[in-house]
């Protein structure tokens, strides 16, 4: 598959096959932020995974899924969890731009991931206090987001963003996401 094929196909997933992630893909999301770009080489992204079923059943009720859609459509039911969270830290000793950087890891993480057939979603709309604890997370290390993984069980699609679906996602009849994207005209101005 082509670079431009996946970043196409890598969508937010939010529904999952009960199938552990294995440890080979683990360790490639692993490598991929280790491995990501960042300003002046400081690496200050750190990850704790959880892939344990207790560890995973403790963190799912301090994340929150889909804000565009109602509980009842964009919460995963029981069957449909993840098996995998990655919590995504960075340590607050190391200067630089850790937004950047953190940014940088997602992606990559995400698409190392993808590239097995693994699906993810980068959620930032999460109980960081609680979770911060439950993870073990100290100081000066802070808990930017948390991405969920699995094996998809739905498809997402992109479809052109119109003033009728405006930038929400949603569900069609088949439960599968489509997501508004921007005309290429309305990104890039060309001098």
């Amino acid at each position: 598959m082509s670079v431009m094929d996946t970043l196409v196909s890598r969508r937010t997933y939010r529904r999952f096959a009960q199938k552990a992630v294995p440890q080979d893909v683990v360790d490639d999301i692993v490598e991929a932020v280790r491995l990501s770009s960042c300003g002046a080489n400081r690496q200050a992204v750190r990850l704790v995974v959880v892939n344990k079923p207790e560890a995973v059943a403790k963190v799912q009720p301090l994340v929150k899924w889909a804000a565009y859609l109602p509980p009842e459509q964009g919460t995963p039911k029981a069957d449909e969890l993840p098996t995998l969270y990655v919590a995504v830290v960075q340590d607050t000793s190391i200067p630089g731009d850790l937004a950047t950087d953190t940014g940088i890891a997602l992606a990559n993480m995400t698409l190392a991931a993808w590239d097995k057939g693994v699906g993810s979603c980068i959620m930032g709309a999460i109980n960081k206090p609680v979770l911060t604890e439950l993870l073990g997370i100290e100081e000066p290390q802070k808990l930017a987001f948390m991405v969920a993984f699995g094996y998809p069980t739905h498809k997402a699609h992109i479809v052109p963003l119109t003033a009728e679906t405006g930038v929400k996602y949603y569900l069609d009849e088949n439960r599968d996401y489509c997501v508004p994207k921007r005309s290429k005209e309305e990104i890039a101005k060309y001098l």
